[in-house]
């Protein structure tokens, strides 16, 4: 559930393993939380797959109080020993964050948005974490038909 967590927020590992139910604002459908290592606000709303995860959590306290217990150094040594034992190499509980915000890019979600998803108070930081995501640009006859298609509902 705590990979599937950072999978849908992007939350830095210590911060998503410190969420607490009371971060939670259902009739929002929001979490809003503090950063660990900037102290800047972080809010996004919830997503569906989101809900899916949250729903199977504690509805109070800690959402993973076992893995909180743990330092951010045991987490990160659990989750490369179990990568390993897959055959999978290169992964980081980190990387779970540096993909939220490409696949943020990928998808045009407008940067600001992403920014404060993620909590990064500076643009050159968040452009950093989606540097490496691939855009491949849509034919312009598609902007075309869509702009086409808002007329039309427009009138």
């Amino acid at each position: 559930m705590y990979l599937e967590l950072l999978w849908e927020t992007g939350a830095a590992q210590s911060d998503a393993v410190n969420f607490k139910a009371e971060d939670i604002d259902w009739q929002s459908r929001t979490i809003s939380y503090f950063r660990m290592k900037t102290g800047s606000l972080a809010q996004f709303t919830i997503s569906n797959a989101l809900e899916k995860v949250l729903n199977e959590l504690p509805t109070t306290g800690v959402l993973f109080p076992n893995l909180s217990k743990f330092t951010a150094n045991d987490r990160a040594s659990r989750f490369r020993r179990r990568c390993h034992a897959a055959g999978v190499t290169g992964v980081t509980l980190h990387c779970y964050r540096y993909a939220w915000a490409e696949r943020a890019k990928v998808v045009g979600m407008p940067e600001r948005f992403a920014q404060a998803a993620l909590g990064h108070n500076s643009k050159a930081i968040h452009r950093a974490y989606a540097k490496k995501a691939i855009i491949v640009a849509p034919s312009l006859e598609e902007y075309e038909a869509k702009a086409a298609q808002q007329k039309l509902v427009a009138a």
